[in-house]
């Protein structure tokens, strides 16, 4: 059993977390935004009144808050982990940040004697719940197998992509190509409904071929059914292919098609699923699926 810290326990942390306090793990949390979930608490988990108390608790520290900006507040803010850290222990951000921020925050962390992995996840609330997410990785590889145990208890799709900053360069990537599938899922079945087809009778037969994907068959029956609840909010979406865009520029290179997609997400409610990116198209084609 390990000593887990455990910050951001939100639609997709407390799951997460759930899942390490049944694999038989202590819990350290502390309240970022919302109230604690109250069955963490009831299985255990003990309330700690910063993320400094935290830290000095655990001696393994989970990040998994929305942005660049709270990552950085957590680890390095008034009270933050860093100052409840002693050598020896490993920080690990699960969040979707900028990678070359990362990079800063995980040299911040060796400075002390620890380790840092920067682990972003894919699989949305859905993914999270049933402990079947797919984990990216970046960091020393010693410090890998030592979170491998708990990793296996939240993910399935486990790999070390690299050094500290490529675990959030390949969520990025994976953003991009998430993105850009819904837009092309948004105008297949758009296309189909606008021509007098049964788009839900075309999203099945298209899930037997080559186009079938993940995302076909969960947001493409989302757009059909109009379920736009969020699992994965617009908002959050638009950080990442904003880090996809900032990293672009960075590296002096075109991205058109993520470019579009995102001015798409921007003509619509940050605060639905992102699946709703179809409303966008539908607007512009004055004609909604059905």
């Amino acid at each position: 059993m390990s000593n887990i810290g455990f910050i951001g326990v939100g639609i997709m942390g407390s799951p997460m977390a759930g899942h390490l306090q049944s694999g038989g793990h202590q819990l350290y949390l502390v309240r970022h935004r919302s109230p604690l979930p109250q069955d963490l608490l009831d299985g255990g988990a003990v309330e700690c009144s910063s993320a400094k108390e935290v830290a000095q608790q655990a001696d393994i520290i989970i990040t998994m808050v929305p942005d660049t900006p709270h990552v950085n507040q957590a680890l390095f803010g008034e009270d933050g982990v860093a100052a409840g850290l002693s050598a020896g222990k490993l920080v690990i951000d699960m969040s979707s940040i900028s990678p070359s921020e990362t990079k800063s925050f995980a040299s911040k962390i060796k400075e002390l004697g620890c380790d840092y992995l920067d682990a972003p996840v894919s699989g949305g609330e859905v993914g999270a719940k049933a402990a079947s997410l797919t984990i990216m990785v970046g960091g020393p590889e010693t410090a890998f197998e030592r979170a491998r145990p708990l990793f296996e208890l939240m993910g399935k799709n486990i790999t070390l992509v690299g050094g500290n900053g490529a675990g959030q360069t390949c969520k990025v990537a994976n953003q991009i190509v998430v993105a850009l599938t819904i837009e092309a899922v948004a105008e297949a079945l758009l296309f189909s409904s606008k021509a007098g087809v049964d788009p839900g009778r075309v999203r099945q037969a298209l899930m037997g071929g080559f186009a079938g994907s993940k995302i076909l068959e969960v947001h493409g029956e989302r757009m059909i059914k109009r379920t736009f609840d969020p699992g994965f909010r617009i908002a959050l979406h638009q950080k990442d292919l904003n880090l996809a865009l900032a990293g672009a520029r960075e590296l002096g290179l075109s991205l058109p098609n993520t470019a579009t997609t995102q001015e798409l997400f921007n003509a619509c409610n940050r605060d639905l699923d992102h699946s709703a990116l179809v409303k966008a198209l539908e607007a512009l084609a004055d004609h909604e699926i059905r």
